[in-house]
């Protein structure tokens, strides 16, 4: 037992146990991945003096602990609904923590403290909403090279998926299961719609804009991470999730678009000119502010996850220079991996407020999506080298993450 723990070290082992129970619910909840979740309820455990192991699932939670080695385990298995990325709260939940391990606070307080957690209001809100989804979708068409005219209706479509998402929160679970089906669908939808009168709007580029945000290029790359860090239920559950959910948001776009073909004829596509690619030095900027704000970033470290993204595609702009092709996502993963390993070493907050806006910067669901669409129009081989290269892009993404580890051992962060 940690004789510099204070308080932390008094409680009972039920007591304990409960509240780890329901700090690890939470986490997981907020967008803690399996292997920092299970590496951060270990060291909990020993800090308040007991032996734990657990197991983190997208759908569940195995928590075993035991007071010392005379005595079983008593292990809990919690359900949960899923994971969302909420990084003011992990913040909060990581801060909890260190308050708990200094001595400052007891079990107790602790666990009324993660009701107030939850109750946190989100700190962007109001118009910064819709504008982060805005600048998201508006950033993701500059990166890919569209014309004015669809960077401005991609920027548009997003924020109606930004109302469709808000929606959903309030009228349960079961919109929410139907997201990524109906967001892509009305999307989808009036792209087709509004090529009536922009004969030049490329459907396929502003509805994958627009969706974007939900697109699962991060849940995709954590599932191989974590199989290759040999986390491999964890990793297949969220590999096989993010590949269903990307199917659901290409067969929402599909018959939004095949609806809008009912009614009148899409145009041929010529995309326009591209914008000049000078512009991207202004909308990398606004894209990166936007993915900071759609996760929740707190004020107080939005610099740092501002900073990480731009460490993360430097990263890729340096190894496409000096080896092309994907590895430039490997670089930008060390790199972005480095940076927030020695962030969290020196501030003692939560890895994952840096790492994760970068991560999904290096989005591979995108290049799913469209190998899913190439199909769809009989581009059989284009598309199937397309949606190839998603696993590839996720691969070398996963491999950044353990060589930057590797260079930089992480603290027992969330």
């Amino acid at each position: 037992m940690d004789n510099n723990s204070g308080s932390a070290a008094s409680p009972s082992f039920d007591e304990a146990f409960r509240f780890i129970i329901k700090l690890g619910k939470a986490a997981h909840g907020y967008g803690s991945t399996a292997n920092r979740l299970e590496a951060f309820l270990s060291h909990l455990a020993k800090t308040l003096g007991y032996e734990g192991v657990f197991l983190s699932r997208p759908s569940e939670i195995v928590f075993a602990i035991r007071e010392d080695e005379s005595k079983p385990q008593q292990v809990h298995v919690a359900a949960m609904p899923g994971t969302g990325l909420e990084l003011n709260r992990l913040a909060a939940v990581g801060e909890l923590v260190d308050t708990i391990k200094s001595g400052k606070i007891s079990i107790a307080d602790a666990s009324d403290r993660l009701d107030e957690i939850e109750k946190i209001p989100h700190p962007w809100g109001g118009v910064t909403g819709p504008l982060s989804y805005a600048l998201v979708g508006a950033g993701f068409a500059v990166l890919l090279s569209a014309s004015w005219w669809n960077v401005l209706f991609a920027a548009i479509l997003s924020v109606v998926v930004f109302g469709m998402v808000a929606l959903s929160g309030r009228l349960g679970p079961w919109m929410a299961a139907w997201l990524p089906l109906s967001t892509a669908f009305v999307a989808g939808f009036l792209a087709s719609l509004t090529q009536t009168q922009v004969p030049e709007l490329n459907i396929l580029l502003v509805t994958l804009c627009a969706i974007l945000v939900l697109v699962p290029g991060f849940s995709i790359s954590v599932g191989m991470v974590e199989l290759v860090s040999n986390h491999v239920v964890s990793g297949t559950a969220n590999l096989m999730s993010g590949l269903v959910y990307l199917a659901k948001q290409f067969i929402g776009a599909w018959l939004g678009v095949g609806m809008a073909g009912l009614f009148w004829t899409a145009q041929s596509i010529s995309g326009g000119t591209p914008v000049d690619a000078q512009w991207l030095w202004l909308f990398m900027p606004l894209l990166i502010i936007g993915l900071c704000v759609v996760f929740q970033t707190a004020p107080r470290d939005f610099l740092w996850a501002f900073i990480g993204c731009v460490i993360a595609y430097g990263g890729i702009l340096l190894g496409s220079v000096l080896v092309g092709g994907n590895l430039g996502n490997l670089m930008g993963a060390i790199l972005a991996v480095i940076f927030a390993n020695a962030w969290a070493a020196y501030t003692g907050r939560p890895t994952s407020i840096v790492l994760l806006p970068a991560i999904i910067l290096l989005v591979s669901g995108s290049i799913g999506f469209r190998g899913l669409a190439a199909m769809a129009e009989g581009q059989t081989a284009a598309g199937e080298q397309q949606f190839l290269q998603m696993f590839v892009v996720a691969l070398t993404i996963a491999a950044g993450l353990l060589v930057g580890h590797t260079l930089v051992r992480p603290r027992a962060t969330l």
